[in-house]
């Protein structure tokens, strides 16, 4: 295996981290105390040539924990008029955190990475309703990083100029449904889309895998 070979294998490109793109929707801003609503988390693949794109699509409708606080702006916002509806065929947070929880685990290990990493849009709303409500559910084997994830608003802001992910999106040429924003599903299948295509697009213009200086006399010599 050369060296480029093994630098396009998902394990490397993140320094051993394996990157899964989350959103939720919620009724509130408050972790700690508004309900966890919708959650969906996208897994990714890298191919031989090291090119990144989504993988396995888990996603759930989450019933409000007790006692949970309801912001009626919020619902107004994400559509989610009725949290105790039967009609959402809604689980509760400890199911569909144990099942996503399961299939990164899995899918971490069969990538050979160490530990799994949340990418997200403005991820530390998203990450810090995860982790609360992993804590609520006294979930042990939790395999996202505790505080560090890839926020695909920065990383978006330097690579397009935009920071929205409607407006991200339509500059990457990804198109964008604004009737269909604020589903958990389609905001995550769109920002696994972003991330991607933000990764990749930084590999096409030579900035991965990395050349060390060492490496790059190394070649020079050669030539």
């Amino acid at each position: 295996m050369t060296q480029e070979t093994h630098l396009n294998e998902l394990k490397a490109r993140f320094r051993g981290y394996f990157p899964v793109v989350v959103d939720v929707e919620t009724a509130g801003f408050n972790p700690k105390t508004d309900a966890l609503l919708e959650i969906c988390a996208v897994t990714l693949k890298m191919d031989e040539e090291g090119w990144l794109s989504p993988d396995k699509t888990l996603h759930f409708h989450v019933t409000p924990f007790e006692g949970a606080n309801l912001v009626k702006e919020a619902l107004e916002f994400n559509g989610i008029r009725d949290p105790f509806s039967p009609l959402r065929g809604a689980v509760d947070e400890e199911h569909a955190l144990k099942e996503i929880f399961k299939l990164i685990r899995k899918e971490q290990k069969a990538a050979g990475c160490q530990r799994s990493i949340m990418v997200a849009h403005n991820a530390n709303f998203d990450h810090s309703f995860v982790m609360a409500a992993s804590e609520r559910a006294s979930l042990k084997r939790n395999p996202f990083h505790p505080f560090a994830t890839f926020d695909t608003a920065a990383l978006s802001g330097l690579a397009l100029g935009q920071t929205v992910l409607a407006k991200a999106c339509k500059t990457a040429g990804i198109a964008f449904d604004n009737r269909e924003a604020h589903s958990a599903l389609y905001d995550t299948e769109r920002t696994a889309e972003l991330f991607c295509e933000i990764v990749n697009r930084w590999k096409k213009m030579g900035g991965w895998p990395v050349i060390e200086p060492a490496q790059e006399s190394e070649q020079e010599a050669e030539s």
